[in-house]
């Protein structure tokens, strides 16, 4: 299913025409040409408009202005005006450069004013509607799901409220999570850096950001533009945070030599999903977690702090997923966990659920195995000892049948002996008492 067909309406940011489009001062802008300049050395003009991720027709101005102020100079040209023309700093450019670097370092695409920002986020919001489960079953194929997890997953993810998912570790939390990422297939625009009165908030991460498009041709025209340039298409953003998440994560970072606010990961997560794994293991407790989201989930806003005190209301699209190996009440009582809108708790697989993950396990891996031979092995390790499944069972176990093959330059053929020795080198099991002292 293509998710963007839920959204308002295909949502590609237009390209600035003017410099009162981009919404940025002509200040602002001339400070970040001197910028790219100064650390380029020289650039054609071409070269410069890429940079900034603005049509040459809007800067062009701001370069004919610093050229007037004599901060930069034209060292050759083409023949084919100033965008053919290759652009240098002068001395008086560079002492002016360096009184704007010690106000900050930014030097890349120009960053899209938080209003714009807000607009565009807003407008690719999933509307009501844009998950159907055959969507959804499409989307989770890959994995061994039962109609009943999929019927409470649905409506969860359609809403895309705040969720829960709890149980035993091993029984596919995790995985069942992460595959939501596979769900939307539309991709949407986010802006490599955000401005919000003088300050930068730097937002593009390569780590967490997929993008779905080849940079613009640097020979391309104008009118040939695409989109905005400020902007970069991607997959929905899906990150993951576990135990090492703190308070301090989830607000504005500044970094003092650059001068520049890095977004949140809750900000980068914009228009996708934010999964905290292991909820409850973090250095902070549940209710800190937690209570720092009240306001988000429920008014689709959230507040950043900027170093000086100031506040900064940024949009709140974020699909928030929590996923722990604690029952709920270790995490927290009712009227704590009532703030979660959703909660599913994620059972073991029953025994056709586990025959089927260990028959993909050995498809996949062309592993050959008889039935019966599995069948023995159930009832000797866990029908007769009590032992539960769990998802992850048939993975660990086949996984550690193959090294034993690959050792010892066996067959890939899964017998009794190596079944077993699969399961014992595996999974810890119950020591011998120790011999009596000697007397």
């Amino acid at each position: 299913m293509d998710a963007g067909d839920g959204a308002a309406g295909p949502m590609i940011p237009a390209v600035p025409r003017t410099l009162e489009q981009t919404g940025l001062s002509s200040s602002f802008l001339e400070q970040l040409l001197l910028k790219i300049l100064f650390l380029r050395g020289e650039s054609y003009g071409r070269d410069v408009a890429a940079a900034v991720g603005l049509q040459f027709s809007v800067i062009e101005p701001l370069l004919e202005t610093l050229k007037l102020q004599h901060l930069i100079e034209i060292r050759r040209s083409m023949g084919y005006g100033n965008v053919s023309a290759v652009f240098c700093i002068t001395e008086s450019g560079r002492a002016r450069v360096r009184l704007y670097l010690e106000g900050n370092q930014y030097a890349g695409p120009a960053p899209v004013p938080l209003e714009q920002f807000t607009a565009v986020v807003r407008r690719q919001r999933l509307q009501e509607g844009w998950l159907t489960p055959d969507a959804l079953v499409q989307a989770y194929r890959h994995m061994v799901v039962a109609p009943r997890v999929l019927a409470q997953l649905g409506p969860a993810v359609s809403a895309g409220k705040s969720f829960l998912i709890y149980g035993r570790p091993g029984d596919g939390k995790t995985y069942l999570a992460e595959a939501l990422g596979e769900i939307w297939s539309a991709p949407v625009f986010l802006p490599y850096a955000i401005e919000f009165q003088g300050n930068i908030i730097h937002f593009y991460d390569p780590i967490y950001h997929r993008v779905t498009e080849e940079p613009e041709s640097l020979q391309a025209l104008d009118e040939e533009r695409s989109h905005d340039g400020r902007w970069f298409r991607c997959r929905r953003p899906f990150i993951t945070t576990g135990g090492e998440l703190t308070i301090e994560m989830l607000d504005l970072s500044y970094n003092a030599v650059s001068k520049v606010y890095e977004a949140p990961l809750q900000l980068k997560a914009t228009n996708g999903t934010y999964l905290i794994d292991d909820f409850g293991r973090q250095r902070a407790t549940p209710a800190e977690v937690l209570n720092r989201w009240i306001v988000p989930m429920e008014r689709r806003v959230d507040f950043l702090s900027f170093r000086t005190g100031g506040k900064v209301t940024v949009p709140f699209e974020t699909f928030l997923v929590f996923s722990t190996n604690l029952q709920p009440h270790e995490l927290g009582d009712e009227a704590f966990l009532r703030r979660i809108q959703y909660k599913m708790l994620m059972r073991g697989p029953a025994k056709e659920e586990f025959l089927e993950i260990f028959s993909r396990f050995c498809t996949q891996h062309e592993l050959e195995y008889s039935e019966p031979a599995v069948e023995r092995l159930i009832e000797e390790r866990y029908a007769r000892t009590g032992k539960p499944f769990r998802r992850c069972h048939p993975r660990d176990l086949l996984t550690h049948a193959l090294d034993i093959m690959r050792f010892e330059k066996l067959p890939h053929v899964l017998t009794d002996d190596i079944l077993n020795r699969a399961f014992e080198s595996c999974f810890v099991q119950e020591s011998e008492d120790a011999p009596p002292p000697a007397e």
